[in-house]
C-alpha cells in the first residue's frame, strides 16, 4: 500500500490549467513562425510583381496574394490562442516562451529560404532556448 498523499483537488486542476496556457502559448510560437514564413513568401511574390511596393500594394496584397493572407490569418489565430492562454496562465512564466518564436523562424528560414545558420545564430539560439527555460521554471513557494 502506498502512502503517497495526492494533490488536493483545486490544485490538480489549477495544475492542468497552467499546462493548458503552457501548451497554448507553446503552440503560438509555431503558429507564429509559419505565419512569418507565409509573410515573408508573399512579400517576394509582391515584389517580383510590384517594383517598388508602398503601403497601398502591400495592403491590397494582403487580401490578393494567398501568403499574406494565410500568414496574416495565422497572425490572428495565435491572438485568439494567446488570449485563451493568458486567462489561466501566470504573464511572466508564459510571455517568455513567445522567444522560442526566434528559434522556430530561424530554423525554418535555413530549411524553406535556405539562409544562413552560422555559430553566432545557432549561439544565440541556444541562449534564447536556455533563457526560457530559466524564465519558466517555476520556483518553490
Amino acid at each position: 500500500m502506498s502512502t503517497a498523499t495526492l494533490p488536493a483537488p483545486g490544485v490538480a486542476e489549477a495544475d492542468a490549467r497552467r499546462r493548458r496556457s503552457l501548451f497554448l502559448v507553446f503552440l503560438c510560437t509555431l503558429i507564429g513562425a509559419v505565419s512569418q514564413i507565409l509573410i515573408k513568401t508573399g512579400a517576394t511574390n509582391l515584389a517580383r510583381h510590384v517594383a517598388h511596393p508602398g503601403l497601398l500594394s502591400a495592403a491590397i496584397g494582403m487580401f490578393a496574394d494567398p501568403y499574406l493572407f494565410s500568414g496574416y490569418a495565422l497572425y490572428g489565430v495565435s491572438a485568439v490562442l494567446l488570449v485563451l492562454a493568458l486567462r489561466d496562465g501566470e504573464l511572466s512564466m508564459l510571455y517568455p516562451v513567445i522567444a522560442l518564436t526566434y528559434v522556430w523562424v530561424s530554423v525554418l528560414s535555413f530549411l524553406i529560404f535556405h539562409e544562413s545558420l552560422g555559430g553566432y545564430r545557432i549561439a544565440g539560439i541556444g541562449l534564447i532556448v536556455v533563457g526560457v527555460a530559466v524564465l519558466g521554471r517555476r520556483t518553490s513557494q
